[in-house]
């Protein structure tokens, strides 16, 4: 592509750039090769503009640039004023708007994304459509690499799959959008039909410094929304009541206690799952599902929601929510051969702790004991540590503290933070994952629970910035097969 087509959406008086083939766009002077766009990105622990340079002795054709400290280069150097939105224009311009293509329902909120994203997956290829998940689980599409990445790719990354997905006749995508990702313009681009919020609880807040502002990052969503488009919200919270009047386009409510435009008309819980209605107007679904907890009939109706809006039939949508029997990583249960109960969430939050394991209190025997296995990840949220170690030590009879993702953090001083205000005689300590899941399996009674947080089905541990090989998942199943 001819670089002045590329960036005619962001830079003026482009026509003395007619001559220059871009054939590639990196934000990674690593990733330069001969004929690249190396786009100078000033993210949160590196600044592009330092790489400069290196992408150029790479084979960089043209750079952009914020312009700051930058001498005169060999190769023209566009400079506008925020990189990252120039990123997602010419990312856009270079696949050519694949989500003008797409039918793409964006998600967000602080807890339910996978979750809901998931949900809405299988409605969508109940019905038959030929549907793609974008989210922390990776990509979710036939034919498709399932690499997991950031919960919401960089633009460039972003517009690539998409632009993969229309040329295969794919012809849904349901992502999951990150309040970074709206904070730093990767989905500025994308056309969505269909916007969902969840939820909103502290999280992220040492990126975002206050709720205020993190809300402010998760309203740009709705804020973009074509008046053509549909915004689900949960309204039974201030947040979702606020976020409602951040909307450009018409809202569809959401309640499970209330009346509103879609909501609950009967609900019961157990650990069999969850039955229920889900009504709007004259129409009724009634369902049974495998899934259990108040949080996940959220995520269903969130689904539900999206289903009516896409005119999926009753029948297909009711299947598809009672075919989904887990979710990866999100309240998976496995049951040992003794009669041991173990429950895998990737919970991470202390909104997300109190959630889960209240929905299990309320389910499990009074005679059986719940017991928390977790850590807290490294340069992220520290505030959170000591209220996520309480409500663990509330509700649990023992806790067992792990390292989690410790990236540069001194695994002590995490552990420190979480165990602050909690009994010596309520935890025990392990410096290594897999060693202490292990012992908590097996010290643990026959009936009882042991609840595994904060990893789910990531199949690393990040340490001092090396992501080790590593999997909760692949421990318990080694134990269920012994």
């Amino acid at each position: 592509m001819k670089l002045n087509s590329l960036v005619k959406n962001i830079i003026h008086g482009t026509d003395d750039l007619s001559d220059i083939n871009i054939h590639k766009i990196c934000t990674n002077s690593k990733n330069v090769d001969d004929g690249s766009l190396f786009i100078a990105i000033n993210g949160v622990t590196h600044d592009g503009h330092n790489y400069v340079n290196e992408a150029i002795e790479n084979g960089a054709a043209a750079v952009i640039s914020n312009g700051k400290d930058i001498a005169n280069l060999p190769v023209p150097n566009l400079k506008v004023s925020n990189t990252r939105l120039a990123a997602s224009r010419v990312a856009a311009e270079f696949y050519n708007y694949p989500s003008k293509e797409l039918k793409i329902i964006g998600i967000t909120g602080t807890n339910g994304k996978t979750s809901t994203a998931s949900l809405i997956y299988a409605i969508l290829k109940q019905a038959g459509f030929k549907a793609a998940q974008i989210g922390t689980l990776g990509v979710i599409a036939d034919g498709f690499n399932t690499k997991k990445t950031l919960t919401t790719p960089d633009p460039i990354t972003l517009h690539k799959i998409l632009r993969g997905l229309s040329d295969n006749n794919f012809t849904h995508a349901v992502m999951e959008v990150s309040s970074h990702a709206l904070d730093q313009y990767r989905v500025a681009d994308i056309d969505f039909n269909i916007s969902i919020f969840t939820n909103l609880s502290d999280e992220h807040l040492d990126y975002h410094k206050d709720i205020k502002t993190y809300f402010k990052a998760k309203s740009r969503l709705f804020r973009m929304m074509p008046i053509t488009g549909t915004s689900i919200i949960h309204t039974d919270k201030d947040y979702g009541k606020k976020m409602k009047l951040e909307s450009s386009a018409p809202v569809v409510s959401v309640s499970m206690n209330d009346e509103a435009d879609i909501y609950f008309q009967n609900l019961n819980y157990s650990l069999a799952g969850i039955n229920g209605i889900i009504k709007t107007g004259n129409k009724k679904i009634t369902f049974n599902s495998k899934l259990i907890g108040e949080f996940n009939a959220e995520n269903i109706i969130s689904a539900v929601s999206a289903g009516i809006i896409l005119n999926i039939s009753s029948q297909d949508i009711k299947r598809a929510i009672e075919d989904t029997n887990t979710i990866d990583g999100r309240m998976e249960i496995f049951k040992t051969r003794d009669e041991k109960i173990i429950v895998v969430d990737y919970a991470h939050t202390p909104d997300s702790y109190f959630k889960v394991l209240s929905t299990l209190k309320k389910l499990l025997n009074n005679q059986n004991k719940i017991h928390v296995l977790f850590g807290c990840g490294g340069n992220r949220d520290s505030k959170n540590r000591n209220q996520m170690g309480k409500i663990a030590a509330d509700f649990a009879h023992k806790i067992w503290i792990t390292p989690d993702n410790p990236r540069y953090e001194n695994i002590e001083k995490i552990n420190a933070e979480i165990l602050k205000e909690i009994d010596k005689n309520k935890y025990n300590i392990f410096s290594d994952r897999k060693n202490g899941i292990e012992k908590a399996i097996g010290k643990i009674n026959r009936g009882d629970m042991l609840v595994i947080f904060g990893k789910g089905r990531e199949n690393y541990q990040d340490i001092n910035g090396i992501k080790i090989k590593y999997s909760d998942i692949e421990i318990i199943e080694k134990y269920l097969w012994e």
